[in-house]
């Protein structure tokens, strides 16, 4: 008897996110399809304004008006996220999904000491006496090596990585089985983007969660996440290993993307930019998004968008073969 095959953590399907203002819409995400298995590292790439953030927000019920998920699912273990209902979803949050959001002062309330906004977490979800949930919150801190008398400090009396730290202590209190990072390392310097990376890395052995890890830095996104998507305006172009895709990026935006950076070794290169805008007419993107900037002549994108297509086992990318598209 062959075996089964093991329930994703996190299913999402061709989820399509539209942002409704009066008679015109902008579409925020469109037919992102991916799922997340059990203890592992999902990362969703591209640059600022892709829609890696929407999808995040749309996966935790979180988008505010004028936002709204107009077509596909989201499934966390099976049960259909979309159709939670009020007091499920406050279950649901931190508890079984959590997230840390983009730069962690904007995240920690200024006028309450960090003791006061860890506390709340294991009051709130689980009715913990104020003492009990006191010495939670120690032991949270000490997990993330934070010494537990910083529980009286307000969130500017602590620096970047230390505030980030407790951002990610307060996400991983309840034991979620996923963890939302958002841009986790967003404004923090290099040697500290180390450490809260191998804090991640840490963390992620003793507590056994999976990690949705958002970014725009392709090094972080490769030294982190198992399997990952680039996003170019709210679509998946390509999907594979990580690894598989710093090696050999398939899409021409993918490597865009990675020329973006400067290496660290090697001969000094000129780096080079992406030109122009997507090709728009009366508001709505024609033909693949990414057609415009696109160093290569291929006809079929101008007019026809590129689905996502397996050109190898779990190799995923959007774009038209060379066969396909020649120059006009």
């Amino acid at each position: 008897m062959a075996e089964e095959t093991p329930q994703p953590v996190l299913e999402v399907r061709d989820l399509r996110v539209e942002y409704r203002g009066g008679a015109r819409s902008v579409v925020g995400a469109d037919g992102v399809s991916f799922t997340i298995g059990a203890g592992e590292v999902f990362g969703l790439a591209g640059e600022s304004g892709c829609g890696k953030s929407t999808v995040a927000n749309a996966v935790m019920r979180l988008l505010k008006p004028p936002a709204v998920i107009s077509a596909g699912g989201v499934r966390f273990r099976g049960r259909d996220v979309l159709a939670m209902s009020d007091r499920e979803l406050r279950a649901f949050r931190w508890r079984e999904v959590a997230m840390v959001f983009q730069s962690a002062m904007n995240s920690l309330n200024p006028v309450l000491t960090i003791g006061e906004q860890i506390v709340d977490i294991f009051t709130t979800h689980e009715r913990t006496p104020k003492r009990a949930a006191r010495e939670r919150a120690a032991e949270l801190l000490r997990l993330v090596g934070i010494a537990p008398d910083r529980l009286r400090a307000y969130p500017h009396q602590l620096s970047g990585g230390m505030r980030q730290r407790v951002v990610i202590a307060m996400a991983v209190a309840l034991r979620p089985s996923l963890l939302i990072m958002d841009e986790p390392t967003t404004a923090l310097d290099v040697v500290v983007q180390q450490e809260i990376m191998a804090q991640i890395r840490d963390l992620q052995g003793q507590l056994g969660f999976s990690i949705l890890f958002i970014t725009h830095d392709m090094s972080l996104m490769v030294e982190l996440s198992d399997r990952m998507g680039v996003m170019y305006g709210g679509r998946l172009v390509e999907l594979a290993g990580a690894k598989e895709i710093f090696a050999e990026p398939l899409h021409p935006y993918t490597e865009s993307l990675m020329n973006a950076f400067p290496p660290l070794t090697g001969p000094r290169v000129e780096l080079t930019g992406l030109a122009d805008a997507d090709r728009v007419v009366d508001g709505v993107v024609v033909g693949c998004g990414f057609h415009a900037r696109c160093p290569e002549d291929r006809s079929n994108c101008s007019t026809n968008i590129p689905d996502l297509r397996e050109v190898a086992p779990g190799r995923w990318v959007a774009r038209v073969p060379a066969s396909e598209g020649a120059a006009r």
